[in-house]
């Protein structure tokens, strides 16, 4: 979750670059020319500005996190907070999974889960980012800050701010012509460029905990339309114990996403 969801707050370690290019964002030669990270900051830029502006789209996902395997499809809008409403399947782990989809909705204070079967007489679990903030210590602290700022752009502004990127070619994706650029960064950098109300001491706790599960490096990939809009992007976390690779495809950027949360009558808090 800490590395599939929020929104760049900017900053990055711009020491090093790949793909060509200096480490102030590259040089350019005696003609005018950009360098090769150069024009791919200058893509990701306007990919950046085009994919947030339109505030809503579909997604369709799948995360592997260890053993356990989630699927997701449903829509998304980040216009005002994190809004979205997905069919969520899991499988793997010791939970394992009934093979049936979970719906899930997304406010931006709560995320609500329905199981498919009551739980306490209820049909809805609710997750309070600020109780779970609370209760998971430096984890939580963050993942309520990303779960506040999500937007399919963050990855994209990741990489910006990283200035560790550089363009892979040119891909086929689900049938629109994409460009695809990569990136690798430290776990620990990512961890702070990406948080945006996480106090220094929480910063350093989750930095500990990510040693413990032996996560070192996360390297992101996004593909970019002719149009500038993000259609894809793929997130994967080296972690000796729990590796995580999650791949998202965007699509009908615009689309209508209309998320009520559920009844407080039929809810219950997640303890």
């Amino acid at each position: 979750m800490m590395a599939g969801l929020t929104a760049c707050n900017g900053g990055g370690d711009k020491s090093s670059g790949t793909g060509g290019g200096s480490a102030s964002g590259g040089s350019s030669d005696a003609a005018g020319a950009k360098s090769p990270l150069e024009a791919a900051l200058a893509s990701l830029k306007t990919a950046s500005q085009q994919t947030n502006g339109k505030h809503s789209a579909k997604v369709d996902g799948t995360t592997k996190n260890g053993q356990v395997t989630q699927t997701m499809k449903g829509a998304m809008d980040w216009a005002d907070g994190m809004h979205m409403s997905v069919d969520i399947t899991q499988s793997g782990g010791p939970m394992g999974g009934s093979g049936k989809p979970s719906k899930a909705l997304y406010t931006p204070d709560a995320m609500y889960m329905n199981m498919g079967m009551p739980v306490g007489g209820k049909n809805w679990i609710k997750y309070d980012y600020d109780v779970m903030a609370k209760k998971l210590g430096a984890a939580g602290a963050l993942m309520k800050d990303m779960m506040n700022n999500n937007n399919p752009g963050r990855s994209v502004d990741l990489l910006i701010a990283s200035g560790k990127v550089k363009e892979a070619g040119k891909e086929d994706v689900r049938g629109v012509q994409a460009t695809h650029y990569t990136g690798t960064l430290a776990v620990s950098e990512l961890t702070r460029m990406q948080a945006k109300d996480v106090s220094e001491a929480d910063l350093k706790a989750l930095e500990q905990q990510l040693k413990t599960i032996g996560a070192t490096t996360e390297t992101i990939d996004v593909w970019v339309s002719a149009d500038n809009l993000l259609v894809k992007k793929r997130e994967q976390m080296n972690s000796a114990k729990s590796p995580y690779d999650s791949t998202v495809y965007y699509s009908d950027y615009g689309t209508q996403v209309s998320v009520t949360p559920p009844p407080a009558a039929d809810t219950t808090e997640y303890k």
